[in-house]
């Protein structure tokens, strides 16, 4: 039974924060940054937040899970995000995936997937492609998607925003 108590709780957890990074993923739109939101998560507790700022401070590894990443491991004092999960708007691209595995996140968890990024114009299939040699079961740790109805309205945003800077 606590067992099963225990797995309620993170998987509410789970659902707050990922309306969260979504909703940080809408508001990095309105404030000139790309539809990505992230945040990583240790014990119970939200340690950070990031979201896509690429084309706000020109630097294209600057992905809302990298920032996220980077901020956790300020906020915690270590580059070990061991014992953390990762939550995310979005699947994560190879580079934030490579990064994660770098940081040792326990989980990553994301809504919308590569194929609703594609629609909104951020299609990097491509790249995902050069690491589907290795199946997942064969990871160091777990890749999970949580589907929420609103997963896309980081990306309907995007695309309502006519001054928007395609990349």
């Amino acid at each position: 039974m606590t067992a099963h108590i225990q797995e309620t709780t993170v998987q509410e957890f789970e659902r707050a924060w990922m309306e969260q990074a979504i909703s940080l993923a809408t508001n990095s739109v309105m404030n000139g940054g790309g539809p990505f939101g992230a945040l990583v998560a240790k014990d119970g507790e939200v340690v950070a937040t990031g979201n896509n700022q690429v084309t706000a401070t020109l630097d294209p590894v600057a992905h809302a899970e990298v920032s996220a990443m980077r901020a956790a491991c300020k906020e915690l004092d270590t580059f070990s995000l061991q014992g953390c999960v990762l939550i995310t708007s979005c699947e994560p691209c190879p580079m934030c995936l490579a990064s994660a595995l770098w940081a040792r996140v326990d989980r990553i968890v994301y809504s919308a997937d590569r194929h609703d990024a594609a629609v909104a114009g951020f299609d990097d299939r491509k790249f995902y492609d050069l690491f589907e040699k290795k199946p997942q079961s064969m990871w160091p740790m777990s890749v999970e998607r949580l589907d929420l109805p609103n997963r896309t309205a980081p990306f309907d945003a995007w695309l309502a925003k006519s001054d928007r800077v395609d990349y």
